[in-house]
């Protein structure tokens, strides 16, 4: 832990040492980027919730003001500055009105920066990264400003308080779990390694008891999560290292879970029993975000990524031998250094060779202390977007048409809450799509039978099929 004693500040507030419970407060809470940050800014408010916080979705009534942020897009640390310039305003109308208020900077941006955020910007209370929020009880009690963004040895899942069974159910039933962090990939364009650390994998026993908790409250479908998902090799249950297709196998059989996802793949981890787990496990819905970042074997090379073009396209077929209906989607990186139109042709003729279902695509942006940075033959920023219009164009035309295909199919859908319209409920697809039907929300956390009879720009929209018609459900998945 780092500790800015130079420059102490009066706290905003502290807790008084009683024996009573601590008075109830407001936490304000935004999360930027990926699922993973999510997962992070839920178990954070679980872990303050017994210090007096209740979640505000109001930024005026926030005692506290957490931002989770993180470092993969494009200007992500100004933006978070500019985000900080705005709370700073907040918090010194609050003060006048007499009320106090701590700023917390967690996460990638977090780590990255550290204590340059506290001098660039002095409303700032506490920098704390993604592997030390376990910590922030203690940290908001300091009396100064304070930065903790040290890989710490302890497993800062062993420090975080349980969700109670109210707070999951309030959640709905579709849930997240983390269950492997950090990179040994080292990629030339990504700060993970340097913002998560090492890979580490949780043990198996630990994630089992947290699905269990969250089937108890009524979750239906978890969604694993990590930097490099299927690198899990976390201890098993047997004391032996368990791949994430055994792993999955078991959490398949805890009662009530019905839908298993994980999320993000590198190909190089993609093994023989994860694809065959995909075939064998009904559970395992069929959709898969498999990044490939870029078609050309030279610009894979000068990313480190470790695979190229051929590989990952026999990937592809392998998957698809194993689960004929599998649905893929990827993330591009655009005008990566010394990327010539040629190595962009094969970036587009990889698209349409796969056919994805979705994807994620990005200009490349140079992030300090990468090796990309560093690169000569960096490309113009006007060469960069018109690549990537032509790129996204030719994405969202198969985008497009997969959702059309689903017309007229039957689809099992898990409806997960209230649609915008009186009466109208939504659910998501085996292949992650947004289902809406006119239904009563008593459904809502059921899986049934869907007729799909259009497709809108960002979801689908169908009718209850009758019940006889789900014996022929081809489609369907749990």
């Amino acid at each position: 832990m780092t500790e800015l004693s130079d420059s102490p500040r009066r706290a905003d507030f502290a807790d008084p040492e009683t024996s009573g419970p601590p008075a109830r407060r407001k936490l304000f809470i935004k999360s930027y980027g990926c699922q993973m940050n999510a997962y992070d800014a839920q178990r954070m408010t679980d872990l303050l919730a017994p210090e007096g916080f209740d979640e505000t979705e109001r930024l005026n009534e926030a005692d506290l003001v957490i931002l989770n942020t993180c470092h993969i897009r494009e200007k992500a640390a100004e933006k978070i500055f500019s985000e900080l310039g705005k709370l700073r305003a907040a918090k010194k109308a609050r003060r006048a009105a007499g009320l106090a208020t701590k700023i917390v900077v967690a996460g990638c941006v977090a780590q990255a920066e550290g204590t340059e955020i506290l001098g660039r910007e002095r409303a700032v209370d506490v920098v704390v990264g993604p592997q030390n929020y376990h910590r922030l009880p203690q940290l908001l009690r300091r009396a100064d400003a304070v930065v903790d963004t040290e890989f710490p040895i302890e497993d800062k899942f062993d420090h975080l308080v349980k969700a109670t069974p109210s707070q999951t159910r309030q959640r709905g039933v579709t849930a997240f779990v983390t269950v492997q962090e950090g990179c040994d990939k080292f990629c030339t364009f990504c700060v993970v390694p340097y913002t998560r650390g090492a890979e580490y994998s949780r043990p198996a026993a630990k994630i089992l008891a947290e699905v269990e908790e969250l089937a108890a409250a009524g979750v239906k479908e978890v969604t694993l999560l990590g930097q490099n998902v299927n690198a899990y090799h976390g201890e098993g249950l047997d004391g032996r290292s368990w791949s994430l297709a055994k792993l999955c196998a078991r959490l398949a059989e805890v009662p009530g879970i019905i839908r298993l996802r994980y999320t993000t793949s590198h190909p190089n981890d993609m093994d023989d029993e994860l694809i065959a787990a995909h075939r064998d496990l009904p559970a395992l819905m069929p959709y898969l975000h498999l990044p490939v970042q870029a078609g050309s074997d030279r610009v894979l090379a000068a990313m480190h990524r470790k695979h190229g073009r051929g590989a990952y396209l026999d990937l592809v077929g392998r998957l698809r031998d194993a689960c004929p209906d599998l649905a893929l989607s990827s993330d591009f990186i655009v005008g990566f250094p010394g990327e010539t139109e040629a190595d962009f042709a094969t970036t587009l003729d990889l698209v349409r060779n796969v056919e994805f279902a979705s994807a994620f695509s990005f200009k490349y942006s140079p992030r300090p202390g990468t090796p990309g940075a560093e690169f000569p033959d960096q490309i113009d920023e006007g060469i960069k977007r018109e690549r990537l219009a032509r790129l996204q164009d030719l994405l969202e035309e198969q985008r497009q048409a997969f959702n059309r295909k689903m017309i007229g199919k039957t689809l099992a859908v898990l409806f997960e809450k209230k649609g915008r319209h009186l009466g109208q409920i939504v659910g998501r697809s085996p292949y992650l799509q947004a289902v809406q039907v006119t239904a009563s929300e008593h459904l809502i956390g059921t899986l049934l039978p869907v007729e799909i009879v259009a497709a809108g720009a960002n979801s689908l929209f169908g009718r209850l099929a009758r019940p006889e018609a789900g014996a022929g459900i081809e489609e369907v998945r749990a």
